[in-house]
């Protein structure tokens, strides 16, 4: 797993200047990846923190996949990485003009927070949209999670979206403090980006082109990561 994250963040380092971009979330699957979206100013890292490489060994940092200039063929982490336990319960987005709820996904959970890692976990989701949701200009999204006996410090999440190698946004979210043994959620408002009609067009005749990292921080050092996929077809194409 380290053998391909070396392999992977060396090929898609770029020390280019971020562009903005975004995208989001997906519809109804009872298996999903913990997809949530920030805004682009938040989490910004404190000055020692900074990196300006990476060097094989060291941990992922914030500043590492923010250069990362498509969306990563491997995963960053593995699932024994998460050693806070982190499990997420319940992921919910709406249209924030209509009011409409456009996905509700809830997971069982036992009464009992359960501090055992789970060393086998779907970290890849492929979401099936309309061709409307890319018309969507204020999405709310909220997100419910569990914490094992580990307390969380910075706890920070970054999405990358891209159309093939194109970076449409750039979520950047500060979740921050978690106590251990705690259930907990948290939703924010964010505007979605105006697409140029011709992208726009291209997402929606090529379904799972349009691809997301999620990756997850906890003291600046990566702990999960997620993948996810598109489509905006109205249709479930992956069954097709």
């Amino acid at each position: 797993m380290m053998e391909n994250l070396e392999e992977e963040v060396a090929e898609t380092w770029d020390s280019r200047a971020e562009q903005d971009e975004e995208m989001l979330v997906c519809e109804g699957l009872e298996d999903w990846n913990g997809f949530i979206s920030g805004g682009t100013g938040g989490g910004e890292a404190e000055e020692e923190d900074l990196v300006t490489e990476w060097r094989p060994g060291e941990p992922v940092r914030p500043q590492h996949v923010l250069k990362l200039n498509s969306y990563t063929k491997d995963y960053l982490c593995s699932p024994e990485d998460n050693i806070y336990n982190v499990s997420f319960s319940r992921f919910k987005i709406r249209d924030v003009v209509s009011g409409a709820v456009i996905l509700d996904i809830k997971k069982l959970q036992p009464a009992e927070i359960q501090d055992i890692i789970e060393h086998e976990t779907n970290r890849f989701i492929r979401y099936h949209f309309s061709p409307a949701f890319l018309t969507l200009r204020e999405i709310g999204a909220t997100l419910e999670f569990t914490v094992g006996s580990k307390a969380l410090s910075r706890f920070r999440l970054i999405e990358r979206h891209f159309y093939r190698n194109l970076l449409l946004k750039t979520f950047d979210f500060e979740i921050g403090f978690c106590i251990p043994h705690s259930r907990n959620t948290c939703e924010h408002i964010y505007c979605l980006p105006d697409l140029d009609p011709n992208i726009v067009e291209e997402m929606i005749g090529n379904p799972f082109e349009t691809r997301s990292d999620s990756f997850y921080f906890v003291n600046n050092k990566l702990m999960m990561h997620h993948k996810a996929e598109y489509s905006f077809t109205g249709t479930d194409s992956s069954r097709e």
